[in-house]
């Protein structure tokens, strides 16, 4: 009976191990310009997807935000290199505009810092 026990709770330790420090699959999305325009869409479920979006350096670009998750954590969007903390209703598309004249990696974060994502500009 220890035994079984031993092995259940290193189990558990490995599982909690490899959740928080493990290489995750990241998703990834590059935008398309059209229209002289970039627009990505990003799902708000335990998350962001795509965690990671890529734009192109000076050309207009809008992230439409749309939450489908009840947390409250996830109900603002927050990109403090760009001034914007943005109210996420749940099942409504949010826009956001970016300003893509300086290129570089910027953060973006849920209102609780808890989760986040990626924008790079290049």
């Amino acid at each position: 009976m220890k035994l079984i026990v031993l092995i259940i709770g290193l189990s558990i330790i490995g599982f909690i191990g490899w959740w928080f420090f493990g290489k995750h699959e990241v998703a990834e999305e590059s935008a398309e310009v059209a229209d002289d325009r970039q627009v990505v869409n990003v799902e708000v479920k335990g998350g962001y997807s795509p965690e990671v979006v890529i734009l192109k350096k000076g050309v207009p670009a809008t992230l439409n935000f749309t939450r489908k998750d009840s947390s409250s954590c996830l109900d603002r969007v927050v990109f403090s290199d760009f001034g914007v903390n943005q109210a996420l209703p749940q099942n409504e598309k949010q826009s956001v505009e970016i300003d893509t004249s300086k290129p570089g990696e910027y953060q973006w974060a849920c209102g609780m810092d808890m989760f986040h994502g990626k924008l790079v500009i290049k």
